[in-house]
């Protein structure tokens, strides 16, 4: 048996390893936002890191955002200048409870999390709309982060937000979700134990928004100046605005003022995301998502400027104190930072899998194995759950978040099937999804695509016609999107002619998240062996 990994190992048992280094990978070849001059552009990151929450520790800032039943969850992501990421570890690699999410649970899981330094620790607040609010810390923000701890249990509470206040009180703000609680458009704020660890007393309302500013929820709690200040989203996840309210008193009444909408730009619904100042309170930012269907929530970055103690979040060309997004502006003062994106390519030549990588569901010892010293990631094939329809259900797709509007996907890999029906392959996933694959049928090799529309309805897949390839040699998957999330596959006998594979495939979100692309190895039955791909290496170009 090939070495195993010894952080994989920790990854797939939920184990947590001592120490998390930040990773290092190679820059991404299809989205830099820093434009080099001084200049960026948005949005900064052009990834599904929907609900983004930042905060900055000295002249470092870090960002967590929703992972929903992704695993590892709660993606942890380091900048030292507000454009140029990286991810540097994950929160958890089993979420909790872990048999309640050994299957997808699509849209369900880590809603919108807040991200808070209080007393040397690190804390994020999550909400699990079905369990109640979680809280975990960490004295380092790669982790190893504590076993997630419900501090409230209640159905359709989210978005919960801490605030410690100067005299020592602490209180946390939070929404509701109208597909839970049986209500929505409202905020609510609790009083909290110091630590952060347990609510004290009733919760009291503090905010109706269903007159002005309808569905308002992912509240962010402040305090400058003397005014308790929530920041929140108003109008829905694709058209919505942000919404500020303030107050001197924490339990309100709170006036409130859109500061930023979509103005007369491309940019819809610019809402939802984090206020962050630079060292020192020298200059205010704020990140927000934009939904952008197939490619997820993307993050922007816009300045942030102070009137009459509201702000304004981005440009306010007619100065009536509702700003508009930005396009392209000046970096954040400071020092020139290097260059840096969230990984997305994988050559596999460690023994560590890339932490752009994320399961479908918790992850089971045996689903994969990290052999570095001979540079692949082997995938054994995993029998298909009970009752299997389509891929909707499938836990074991090794997933990573679509990194652009425009891209090239390759992925080398040997197959050893030792079964009839097994499988592998490279998939475009979402509530539709396409896959190019190799299946193990009457003893040859059968390459195809299958697609599959409404998969989150159980819909049946459809295949194109096979053909054979020849079996004991690598084999190069790929998938080409074109803006609009357009799709061709590909593959390829000697990685460089490739032949198209069926026609055009238009990529569709998920449950609360864009498409993923990634890595499949399945069966069709249990048995005491199984077959195995072996992947040489994941390019992103």
């Amino acid at each position: 048996m090939k070495r195993l990994s010894l952080l994989l190992l920790l990854a797939l048992t939920g184990l947590q390893p001592l120490k998390v280094a930040a990773q290092t990978s190679a820059i991404s070849k299809v989205w830099v936002p820093d434009l080099g001059n001084g200049m960026y552009k948005n949005p900064v990151l052009y990834a599904d890191y929907s609900d983004p929450d930042v905060v900055r520790v000295g002249d470092e800032y870090y960002l967590t955002s929703s992972s929903f039943n992704a695993v590892p969850g709660l993606q942890i992501l380091h900048s030292k200048d507000l454009v140029n990421w990286s991810i540097i570890g994950a929160v958890f690699t089993q979420q909790p409870p872990a048999a309640r999410y050994a299957l997808p649970q699509h849209g369900n899981g880590v809603w919108a999390p807040a991200i808070r330094y209080h007393n040397k620790l690190f804390y994020i607040f999550y909400p699990d709309p079905d369990l109640g609010i979680f809280v975990t810390t960490a004295k380092n923000p790669a982790g190893p982060w504590s076993a997630p701890v419900c501090i409230k249990e209640a159905k359709g509470w989210i978005d919960p937000c801490p605030l410690w206040d100067e005299d020592g009180q602490a209180y946390l703000v939070h929404g509701f979700a109208g597909s839970r609680a049986g209500f929505k458009s409202v905020l609510a704020v609790s009083r909290m134990r110091p630590d952060g660890l347990g609510l004290l007393g009733d919760e009291v309302l503090v905010f109706d928004g269903h007159d002005k500013h309808p569905t308002i929820e992912g509240p962010k709690f402040y305090k400058r100046h003397g005014y308790y200040y929530i920041f929140a989203p108003g109008g829905g996840v694709p058209t919505g605005w942000q919404v500020v309210m303030r107050s001197k008193n924490v339990f309100g009444p709170y006036e409130d003022r859109i500061v930023m909408d979509q103005g007369k730009t491309p940019v819809n619904g610019p809402h939802q995301g984090a206020w962050v100042d630079t060292p020192g309170g020298k200059e205010d930012w704020f990140l927000h998502f934009q939904d952008q269907g197939a490619y997820g929530r993307v993050v922007h970055l816009q300045p942030m400027t102070w009137k009459n103690d509201w702000p304004i979040i981005g440009e306010d060309p007619d100065g009536d104190g509702k700003g508009q997004p930005v396009l392209t502006y000046r970096k954040p003062a400071g020092k020139t930072q290097p260059i840096a994106t969230p990984a997305t390519s994988d050559e596999f030549n460690t023994n560590r899998l890339g932490l752009q990588w994320q399961w479908h569901a918790n992850p089971q010892v045996g689903w994969a194995f990290l052999n570095g010293n001979e540079g692949f990631l082997r995938l054994y094939s995993v029998p298909l759950p009970e009752g299997f329809k389509n891929f909707w259900q499938v836990p074991n797709l090794l997933l990573q978040k679509l990194p652009a509007d425009k891209f090239t996907a390759t992925t080398k890999l040997s197959f050893t099937p030792r079964f009839e029906g097994e499988k592998t392959g490279l998939i475009m996933m979402g509530m539709d999804y396409a896959y190019l694959s190799v299946t193990n049928q009457g003893g040859k090799l059968l390459l195809g695509l299958t697609t599959c529309q409404n998969a989150d309805k159980l819909s049946p897949e459809t295949s194109s016609a096979p053909v054979e390839i020849p079996a004991k040699q690598p084999i190069y998957l790929r998938v080409s999107m074109q803006p609009e999330a357009k799709c061709q596959f590909s593959y390829s006998l000697d990685g460089q002619q490739f032949r198209a594979v069926g026609p055009v495939f238009t990529a569709r979100e998920g449950k609360w998240i864009g498409a993923k692309l990634g890595l499949f190895c399945t069966r069709v039955a249990q048995t005491n062996d199984a077959g195995a791909a072996d992947i040489d290496w994941f390019r992103v170009e």
